[in-house]
């Protein structure tokens, strides 16, 4: 077996860090993520900087940020210039393999089924070589995945099961070569179908309560859809327990770093929103679920606040693995922090954004930028709206300091250190409508903040890998 890690993570879908108990809620049971914790690296600052799924997605596999990409929207078509971390892997001699939801492509849109849901071979994958990936549908019982060789694969039950059964054939290909695979389950993300198993409703309470952040006009809808909500939660923790218990079979366990994760939150009816929006600046949308193990590494229960954003994830695994993080990359190698090493680099906030009011489309409205720090968040939205919570004596954010004479001059920091990442990103707050120009009409991303790009089917510039 080599010497280097092999790389599993399971990213959730919509999942927020406050509906695990390992992040204190105490109204499910979910073993397999504790014990995930408690062998592990619980991670409390793991943010998502801009909740949208599309554009952290990018963020994660290309470690660059929306307003390079052009990752503004979902249902976007990835340049085929990016060097994605499948890219990385491949060629550090990884296996590599993504298994589960893309949702880096137009694929299926505007449907919600599986039916014209392929993501193309070759650079529409960005490295990954192993593919039983679809890029967005929501049928969870018997929905499908693309193969190798444009044909589409219908699974038989559950989401969470199929997608085991995928990565277990995989992993049973890989011999001693290391491996880096990604699953990826829908979960807990709604969906117009059926939810979840009816066992996973049998271990809910029969009474949910609320945080006290969500008003009593939202409590009905609210609770309903956390029904549901936490029933999913539940089937990706049996997911996960399928995945530790076949890693503990097959003596991959040591060697392999595992990552439960999530690509952003929703609000649960929180601050009086639609409990499945997400995109806004508030935790219930940012902070998600990090857990990390890897023995001998990342070990013994303990908890980390290292801030951490999407586009720090690709070049901290290949910090952790040995492997060279492209020269593309524009977030951190936060390894040794990670791993609590004395004196190594950490940021003190990170840029958080959110660009249109619709998912899909490019529509005016719901504009903001912000920091996250470790105590504080700050956003400024483009309707002249300014919110400031302190998170350590305030986590619920139910008291805006923007407008208190007391906060004047953390106010004054906080917008000053947007103002600061901003630049450093060529960023401005404009409508959203302004970044029309940015697609073409096959929804291809043509320009960034820097200007017009060249042919998005374009091979990349593999000098910036070496």
């Amino acid at each position: 077996m080599s010497n280097r890690p092999n790389v599993l993570v399971l990213l959730a879908d919509q999942l927020r860090a406050a509906s695990l108990p390992a992040y204190g809620e105490t109204q499910i049971q979910t073993p397999n993520i504790d014990r995930l914790a408690q062998e592990g690296v619980r991670f409390t600052n793991a943010i998502s900087s801009c909740p949208v799924c599309t554009p952290f997605r990018s963020m994660l596999v290309t470690g660059r940020h929306p307003q390079t990409t052009g990752h503004l929207i979902n249902f976007v078509r990835t340049r085929h210039d990016e060097i994605g971390l499948g890219d990385a892997f491949a060629h550090a001699g990884y296996r590599t393999a993504w298994i589960g939801k893309w949702h880096l492509h137009t694929g299926s849109f505007p449907q919600t089924t599986g039916v014209s849901d392929y993501v193309p071979e070759g650079r529409d994958r960005l490295g990954f070589q192993h593919w039983r990936g679809y890029n967005f549908h929501a049928d969870y019982f018997n929905g499908s995945v693309n193969l190798d060789d444009w044909r589409v694969e219908h699974w038989e039950g559950y989401e969470t099961q199929a997608l085991n059964r995928y990565a277990f054939e995989f992993l049973d290909t890989v011999g001693d070569a290391p491996f880096c695979l990604f699953l990826s389950p829908h979960q807990p993300h709604h969906t117009p179908f059926q939810f979840a198993p009816d066992e996973y409703y049998a271990r809910l309470p029969d009474d949910l309560v609320l945080p006290d952040n969500v008003p009593p006009a939202r409590h009905e809808e609210s609770l309903e859809m956390y029904r549901h909500y936490l029933a999913m939660t539940l089937a990706l923790d049996d997911m996960l327990g399928e995945v530790l218990d076949y890693l503990d079979r097959t003596g991959l366990a040591d060697n392999t770093i595992v990552v439960f994760a999530s690509d952003h939150g929703t609000q649960v009816g929180a601050h009086n929103i639609n409990p499945w929006m997400k995109k806004k600046p508030y935790e219930e949308s940012l902070n998600i679920p990090w857990i990390m193990r890897w023995p001998g590494v990342f070990e013994g229960g303990t908890p980390s606040d290292v801030l951490t954003a999407p586009v720090d994830i690709f070049p901290s695994l290949c910090g952790l693995c040995g492997i060279p993080a492209p020269r593309t990359i524009e977030g951190y190698d936060l390894s040794q922090a990670w791993q609590g090493e004395p004196g190594a680099f950490e940021q003190e906030g990170i840029l958080t954004m959110n660009f249109t009011a619709a998912y899909d489309y490019l529509e005016d409205g719901q504009e903001w930028r912000g920091v996250r720090t470790k105590r504080y968040t700050y956003a400024r939205w483009l309707n002249g709206l300014v919110e400031l919570f302190d998170l350590e004596n305030d986590p619920l954010q139910m008291t805006n300091l923007a407008d208190d004479p007391s906060a004047a001059g953390l106010r004054q920091q906080m917008e000053d250190r947007v103002q600061e990442l901003m630049r450093a990103r060529n960023d401005q707050l404009v409508p959203c409508t302004s970044y029309r120009d940015w697609f073409d009409n096959q929804r291809r991303i043509v320009r960034n903040v820097y200007g017009p790009l060249r042919n998005p089917e374009a091979e990349p510039d593999w000098s910036m890998l070496a």
